[in-house]
C-alpha cells in the first residue's frame, strides 16, 4: 500500500463518502485481502464495509463545511 494510493483513495471518500477498491492478484502475494483492507481503513480513518474476493468497500462520512 503506497502513501499515493492512500492519498487517492482518501480523496475520493471525501468525494463520494463510499469508494470500491478492487486489488490485483498478483499483489497479494504475501497478505490477503483482507489485511489490506484493514490496512486501507485504517490509515484513511474509514469504515471497513465489506471484504469480497479482491474487492472491498470504505465508507468515510464527509465533512461538512460551516456555512457564514
Amino acid at each position: 500500500v503506497t502513501q499515493q494510493l492512500l492519498d487517492e483513495i482518501d480523496r475520493q471518500l471525501e468525494k463520494n463518502e463510499i469508494v470500491k477498491v478492487k486489488i490485483l492478484k498478483s499483489a497479494l502475494t504475501e497478505k490477503k485481502a483482507k489485511d489490506v483492507a484493514s490496512e486501507v481503513a485504517e490509515k484513511t480513518n474509514a469504515s471497513l464495509v465489506e471484504v469480497r474476493g479482491h474487492t472491498f468497500i470504505l465508507y468515510r462520512r464527509k465533512k461538512r463545511k460551516r456555512a457564514k
